[in-house]
C-alpha cells in the first residue's frame, strides 16, 4: 500500500518514483525523465528511437582496427618487443655493418692478408704483436680473415636463405591450400593425400638430394644462364638452388593452414555476394579468400624463417649448404667447431649471433600468434 501512495504520489508531482531499498525513506530521482528521450547506451536501448547521439560535449570512444588492436598487444609483450629489436638491430648490422668496415678498415669478408705471418687466427682486441687493438674486435681466422666481416656477411646470407625460402614456400603452400580448401571434393582429397605423401618422407633427406643431384654442372641451364647473365657464378647458382630446395619442400604446413582458413570462409556472405555478382572463381580464391587468410600466414611465416635459418645452418655444417667464398652462419660454425679447443672464438660469435636471431624471430613469432588471435581481443 505504502509503494502503490508513493507511486501516484509520483504521478501527481510528474517525476519519476526513486528506486530505493524497501522500508527507506523515498529520496528524488537521480534524473527525471524529458518528454521520450530516454539518456542510454545503444546495448541497453530497446529500441531504436530510444538512442540518440552523444550531446553537450559528451566523450565519444575513437573505432579502431584489427591491426592497430595486435599492435597495441603486440607492445605490451616485452619478449615480442626484444625479438623485434634485436631483429631489426641484426638486419641493419648485416646490411650496414660489412660496408662500414670496408670503408674505415678495408676488410671483407674474403680478405686475405698479403703478409704471411698475418695469416693465422688472432683473438679478439688482439694485434700481431700481442697489444690491444680494435682492428678486428671479433678476432680472426685461419686465414687471417676478419671475423667480425664474416659473421656479418654471413647474417646477410642466412637472413636471406630465410627470407626468400619463405617467401617461396608461402607462394606455393598459400596457392595450392587455397585452390584446395575452395573447391573441395575429391580434388581436395587428392591434393591434401599428395601433402601426406610428402609429410611421410623426411624432407631434410629430399633438400639433401635436390642439392647433390643440381649440384656443380647438373645445376639446370635456364637457372645458370639467369646467374651468368647477373655477373654471378657458379657459388650464386648454388645459393639460389638452396633457395628453391629449401623452399620447395616447407610449404606443406603452409598448405595446410590456408585449407582451414579457406574452408571456415568459403561460405561466408562475402563470398556468396561475390559469386552472385558473377566473380570469377580465380579472383574470388586469391582477391578475396587469400587477403583473410593473413593473420595466420604472417604468424606461420615469422616462424619459418628461423626454420629455414637453422635448417640451412645444419646443410652449411654437412657441407651441402653456402659454399666458399661466401659464408653463413652455418659454414662459420662448422669451421669454427674444428678450432673450439685452440681458437673458441671463431664457434662463440658466429653461434651466439644465430642463436641470438633464432630466439629473436621466434619471440616475435609467439607474439605475433598472441597479437592476431581474436580470442585475445578484450570487448
Amino acid at each position: 500500500m505504502k509503494d502503490e501512495r508513493q507511486e501516484s504520489d509520483a504521478r501527481q508531482t510528474g517525476t519519476e518514483p526513486a528506486l530505493t531499498p524497501l522500508g527507506t525513506p523515498q529520496e528524488p530521482p537521480i534524473r527525471a525523465r524529458e518528454g521520450d528521450i530516454i539518456h542510454t547506451s545503444p546495448e541497453l536501448a530497446v529500441g531504436e528511437a530510444d538512442v540518440r547521439s552523444a550531446e553537450h560535449g559528451a566523450e565519444l570512444v575513437a573505432g579502431t582496427s584489427l591491426w592497430k588492436d595486435a599492435w597495441r598487444r603486440l607492445l605490451k609483450n616485452k619478449l615480442a618487443v626484444f625479438g623485434l629489436a634485436v631483429t631489426i638491430f641484426i638486419i641493419l648490422a648485416s646490411i650496414v655493418g660489412p660496408l662500414i668496415i670496408r670503408k674505415t678498415t678495408g676488410f671483407t669478408y674474403d680478405f686475405i692478408p698479403p703478409d704471411v705471418n698475418l695469416e693465422r687466427s688472432f683473438a679478439p682486441f688482439t694485434s700481431p704483436d700481442g697489444a690491444f687493438s680494435w682492428a678486428h674486435p671479433m678476432g680472426t681466422d685461419d686465414s687471417g680473415r676478419d671475423v667480425l666481416a664474416r659473421v656479418l656477411d654471413g647474417g646477410r646470407i642466412s637472413l636471406m636463405v630465410g627470407l626468400v625460402s619463405t617467401i617461396v614456400s608461402l607462394i606455393i603452400g598459400i596457392s595450392y591450400g587455397a585452390v584446395s580448401g575452395y573447391f573441395g571434393g575429391r580434388l581436395d582429397d587428392l591434393m591434401m593425400r599428395v601433402v601426406d605423401v610428402l609429410y611421410s618422407l623426411p624432407y631434410i633427406m629430399i633438400v639433401i638430394v635436390l642439392l647433390s643431384f643440381f649440384k656443380g654442372a647438373s645445376a639446370p641451364v635456364f637457372l645458370t644462364k639467369i646467374v651468368s647473365y647477373f655477373g654471378g657464378g657458379q657459388d650464386v647458382v648454388q645459393l639460389v638452388l638452396l633457395f628453391m630446395a629449401l623452399g620447395a619442400v616447407s610449404w606443406l604446413t603452409m598448405a595446410r593452414i590456408v585449407r582451414g582458413q579457406v574452408m571456415s570462409l568459403k561460405n561466408q556472405e562475402f563470398v556468396l555476394a561475390a559469386k552472385a555478382t558473377g566473380v570469377s572463381q580465380r579472383r574470388i580464391i586469391f582477391r578475396h579468400l587469400v587477403p583473410n587468410t593473413l593473420g595466420p600466414v604472417i604468424v606461420y611465416a615469422t616462424l619459418t624463417v628461423p626454420s629455414v635459418m637453422l635448417t640451412e645452418a645444419f646443410l652449411s655444417f654437412l657441407g651441402l649448404g653456402v659454399q666458399p667464398p661466401h659464408a653463413s652462419w652455418g659454414s662459420l660454425a662448422s669451421e669454427g667447431i674444428k678450432n673450439i679447443a685452440i681458437f673458441p672464438w671463431q664457434l662463440i660469435f658466429p653461434g651466439v649471433t644465430m642463436a641470438l636471431a633464432l630466439f629473436s624471430l621466434n619471440f616475435l613469432g609467439d607474439g605475433l600468434r598472441d597479437a592476431l588471435d581474436p580470442q585475445m581481443r578484450k570487448v
